[in-house]
């Protein structure tokens, strides 16, 4: 896999900077020693600003290029890890019961760390460059409380990237799409409440387990009959908590799941049909029904121009076979989105080869892809802000 000369120079460096993170790993905007060893190497680096405590332990660090003062492009990676125990068995598991970096997020910190090093040695492009490393990826919305923080108005950032190792994917490949990439995410959950009673005299109860049986059938009609089938759309429940014992008709039942989209009216569709559902159901089977929708993460939505000039230089660094510019959508959610909203850019995924998924408890980052996503950062930023050449060489 090709990478840059200099970066490869440092490739072990690398590795151990990210086996050290995936030994520490932490939680939503709880990410201080994280972002404390990141703000360490960085001043090793000799980058010329950091700032550091936006959205609670986020930073951003600025290194100029040569010449005047000119554009600024962010490139952002998220620092946060999962409450999961590790099974990988690894010398450099986690030491934090609980505690997992089991989405790769250790490796997405330590391409940009990667990538930060060789542009503040080399400074090898105009305007400036600025590192954004976010906590509380993993449902915090910690990109979101950067973005509401100023950041893209505070650095002058014009262009903002992003990328997301893709286990599955062959090793140091790149895949991305124009326009939507990722789903925007909802989160519903389902309160009942109806009148409990002896299983042997169901006539005196009004029984939340057939109302919810209901509404979940119900539920499942969306997808089916209220939406066009090409349209991209998951709903899923996940969760019906009732009972505790064969005899007893329940007081109450749960349900709760997830809903996925893209397009914003069939987000709206599904919201407004649940809770057609829920209170039709509250009527039909005489029970209090109660429905929490909770709006999350927006779609991730690559501007088009973008998505062709980073696959552009993925192809620089990976090679023409490499690169899949037209990848399709993934049904997945990314907290990357509400910078998207703010700032044209593009996300893509890097592939780290065959091995367990992401969010599974035996997943570990491949350390050899780093250097190639270091490598596409750094030439990202040379390739979109050039560095002007002296007068004498001009044509």
């Amino acid at each position: 896999m090709p990478v840059l000369n200099r970066i490869a120079d440092f490739a072990d460096q690398m590795t151990a900077w990210r086996r050290h993170l995936h030994q520490h790993p932490e939680l939503g905007f709880d990410c201080h020693r994280t972002a404390g060893f990141v703000a360490e190497r960085l001043r090793e680096f000799g980058v010329d600003e950091i700032h550091e405590g936006i959205g609670r332990t986020g930073i951003v660090a600025i290194i100029r290029g040569n010449g005047e003062q000119g554009p600024v492009i962010g490139l952002r990676a998220d620092m946060d890890a999962l409450p999961m125990d590790e099974e990988t068995g690894a010398e450099w598991a986690s030491t934090v019961p609980g505690r997992m970096h089991a989405c790769g997020h250790d490796g997405h910190t330590t391409m940009l760390l990667g990538a930060a090093k060789y542009l503040a040695e080399t400074r090898n492009f105009a305007g400036s460059v600025a590192l954004i490393f976010q906590p509380a990826e993993e449902g915090g919305g910690g990109a979101d409380a950067m973005v509401r923080e100023g950041i893209m108005e505070r650095f002058g950032i014009g262009q903002v990237f992003a990328m997301h190792n893709n286990p599955g994917q062959a090793a140091g490949s790149f895949q991305t799409t124009p326009g939507p990439i990722m789903a925007a995410v909802d989160t519903f959950e389902i309160h009942l409440r109806g009148r409990g009673g002896h299983g042997a005299m169901p006539h005196l109860t009004a029984d939340p387990v057939v109302a919810a049986v209901a509404i979940v059938s119900g539920i499942q009609t969306i997808s089916s009959r209220n939406h066009y089938a090409l349209d991209d759309l998951a709903l899923s429940v996940t969760q019906i908590h009732t009972g505790s014992a064969d005899n007893i008709v329940p007081e109450t039942a749960y349900i709760c799941g997830t809903v996925r989209t893209f397009d914003p009216d069939v987000r709206q569709m599904v919201r407004r049909r649940m809770t057609q559902i829920c209170d039709g159901q509250a009527t039909a089977y005489d029970v209090q029904v109660r429905l929490d929708y909770q709006e999350g993460y927006p779609a991730t939505v690559n501007d088009p121009a973008a998505a062709e000039f980073a696959a552009e230089v993925a192809r620089e660094i990976a090679g023409e076979a490499a690169v899949h510019d037209n990848a399709g959508r993934d049904m997945g959610a990314e907290d990357f989105s509400y910078m998207l909203q703010a700032r044209p850019g593009c996300y893509l995924f890097l592939g780290q080869g065959e091995g367990p998924g992401v969010h599974n408890a035996t997943y570990d980052f491949n350390d050899e892809v780093a250097p190639v996503g270091a490598s596409f950062f750094a030439r990202l930023v040379e390739r979109a802000q050039p560095a002007a050449q002296p007068a004498t060489q001009r044509a």
